[in-house]
């Protein structure tokens, strides 16, 4: 059933990334309303209200109010990995489709049983790695379709990131037990993802993975991984909350007639010739920070196309299914780093 301003969604999870979700669904009113958020305390929840322009969506602690909302056609799952299971298992019992926020659960295995879930009830799952509808992410995947680079022989992958203690001292983040991980599967999780879909699948990894001195937590913050492309390709995989400041994430494809890099709002090309292109153009730094996407359009942009996969009956931009590929890359690294060893990427 449609909600008189289109598709109704709920929100389960009121952490750090709510404000974002909430502000994107309210700049598109007219293709969906937020009729519920889900927090596990609904009270402090509320105040998420000021992102939302329509009307006051419904704020809960009971997975049953949202389950049991014929208004409700899909929700967005922002909660901890350690509690998606039995939740998700909850809503596609009740006929719901799912966008969730990576990563698809705490390991390969929880991950495989979510797919596993959706597709034996029929809910759609759908991933938010907004990176991949990036203005600079689209044209990297049309001038290496267009075959320009020539064949590439060599990926660069740099996650150079920064987080305070603090980040780790709340609600046990970089724990096993609540995220499965540390920065592999929490933060490096979005750039790796969309590196496979630049670069293609992985095969064999040698890693090295560690908890550096300038943090206290169980999982790593640190990893460095050799990595072989099915393509033939070779390359790297650098990870760190330790490196202060925080810089962005790159990825760095090398070809025959030329290098791309893709930053988080750049795309830088050099070509063999000597001549650099840059998209955007921008005069200067200054220019570039004052034309800064926000945030939320991003995510904007992966909730209206998994309606539109809804509606049209088609895959979202990044399916659960898909994201096993990035899950199955990370296995193998923590793999490989106990081991010692360099081993195979399973498929």
């Amino acid at each position: 059933m449609n909600t008189s301003s289109g598709i109704g969604i709920a929100l389960i999870g009121a952490g750090m990334i709510a404000p974002r979700h909430i502000t994107a669904l309210s700049a598109m009113q007219s293709r969906a309303t937020l009729l519920a958020v889900m927090s596990r305390h609904p009270e402090r929840a509320a105040t998420l209200a000021q992102y939302y322009d329509g009307p006051p969506p419904l704020f809960t602690n009971n997975v049953d109010a949202i389950a049991q909302n014929e208004n409700v056609q899909m929700v967005i799952v922002a909660t901890p990995p350690s509690v998606r299971v039995e939740l998700i298992e909850t809503l596609c019992n009740a006929g719901k489709h799912i966008l969730l926020e990576k990563p698809v659960a705490r390991n390969i295995e929880e991950a495989e049983k979510v797919v596993h879930i959706c597709e034996q009830s029929g809910s759609v799952l759908g991933m938010l790695f907004q990176h991949q509808l990036r203005d600079t992410t689209l044209e990297s995947k049309r001038l290496l379709a267009s075959g320009a680079l020539g064949k590439i022989g060599l990926v660069e992958i740099a996650v150079p990131i920064w987080r305070k203690q603090s980040y780790y001292d709340e609600l046990d983040r970089g724990t096993y037990s609540r995220d499965g991980g540390g920065v592999l599967i929490t933060n490096a999780i979005h750039t790796i993802n969309l590196a496979l879909t630049l670069a293609g699948p992985v095969t064999h990894v040698q890693a090295m993975t560690d908890t550096t001195t300038l943090h206290q937590m169980e999982a790593e913050d640190f990893a460095v991984v050799g990595l072989r492309f099915e393509s033939g390709a070779v390359g790297s995989l650098f990870a760190s909350t330790a490196c202060f400041p925080h810089r962005s994430e790159t990825i760095t494809l090398h070809g025959e007639h030329g290098s791309l890099t893709l930053g988080a709002e750049t795309l830088d090309i050099a070509w063999r010739s000597g001549q650099i292109d840059r998209y955007p153009k921008h005069s200067g730094k200054a220019d570039q920070q004052k034309n800064e996407t926000p945030k939320h359009v991003w995510h904007q942009a992966i909730i209206e196309d998994f309606i539109d996969a809804l509606h049209q009956g088609r895959e979202p931009v990044v399916s659960g299914k898909a994201a096993l590929a990035s899950h199955r890359l990370i296995d193998a690294i923590e793999s490989s780093s106990r081991k010692g060893v360099a081993v195979e990427v399973l498929r």
